[in-house]
């Protein structure tokens, strides 16, 4: 089974949950793991137990969709730059890994595999999956799809969660129970939801309402300025906060962006810089 998801983060915790042997590092999601054999997929425990495959079989399409013209292909120098602008993994070699999945996508399709999605609500998530039906409707396999619930319970409590980065490696068979098949009526519905966002084409996409709309790029700004007064704050203060707060489900990166184009306007002051832009104190202008 072919897995997709839409972060770098949450499918390096799949590629976790299909390994042999867990490789990551004691302070992520798989801690308390380290260098142990996992369980067999049969011996399921409070935490979940593993997905049967290998780590080649993830597929990783990390194109932030939900920011940017999207009439420009992924492949795109544009796309590139856009990527690297925010800081998510510019590196040369990993950009060209990162746009070579959609070709390793294509080789898994064209040999018949069949493909299971997990997306979520997050933007970057819902635009990849429309995205991805569009390619997808140029193609007979077998396709499934694992939404992320808004929260789950447990027995103790009620978690909840924002995207699927949130879920640790072993925790993922647990949502196993709400896979489903996707028809070929659906790929092609959520394919014209594609098509529609690309006519609009706007600087920003966000969820509102449970739907995916084209908005302005100033669309989350109010979050900045209802946390901003007059009284000095710390920068990475500030977005930690926003993260916190809300359910917007858009990058630390994309605050630090806004903030500096209204430092560049006056709108925001700088009343203490810093050798990195987290670190300095910032008040409303």
């Amino acid at each position: 089974m072919i897995e997709v998801l839409f972060a770098e983060s949450e499918a390096e915790s799949m590629r976790t949950a299909k390994s042999p042997v867990v490789r990551r590092k004691p302070d992520g999601p798989t801690a308390g793991l380290l260098g142990g054999k996992k369980r067999p997929v049969a011996e399921e425990s409070e935490e979940g137990a593993w997905i049967e495959g290998t780590p080649r079989e993830v597929i990783c399409l990390c194109y932030l969709l939900d920011i940017g013209d999207i009439c420009k292909d992924i492949d795109s120098p544009y796309r590139n730059g856009l990527i690297a602008s925010f800081g998510c993994q510019g590196e040369t070699e990993q950009e060209t890994a990162r746009f070579r999945q959609m070709e390793q996508l294509k080789v898994y399709l064209e040999a018949g595999k069949p493909i299971r999605i997990w997306y979520s609500s997050a933007p970057y998530s819902r635009c990849g999956f429309y995205h991805l039906c569009q390619v997808l409707s140029s193609y007979e396999n077998r396709v499934s799809v694992v939404s992320l619930p808004e929260y789950v319970v447990r027995e103790a409590c009620i978690v909840c969660y924002k995207n699927w980065g949130e879920v640790a490696a072993e925790g993922f068979s647990r949502f196993l129970n709400g896979e489903r098949e996707l028809t070929r009526g659906e790929i092609r519905y959520h394919a014209a939801l594609w098509n529609r966002l690309k006519e609009e084409n706007s600087p920003l996409r966000a969820m509102v309402n449970g739907r995916i709309l084209s908005v302005p790029e100033d669309f989350y700004d109010f979050m900045i300025f209802d946390r901003l007064s007059e009284q000095p704050v710390k920068e990475g203060r500030l977005i930690g906060a926003i993260l916190g707060d809300t359910q917007a489900n858009i990058g630390d990166w994309w605050y630090a962006a806004r903030i500096q184009h209204y430092i560049g306007e006056g709108k925001i002051k700088v009343l203490e810089d810093a050798e990195q832009p987290y670190g300095r104190w910032i008040c409303r202008g």
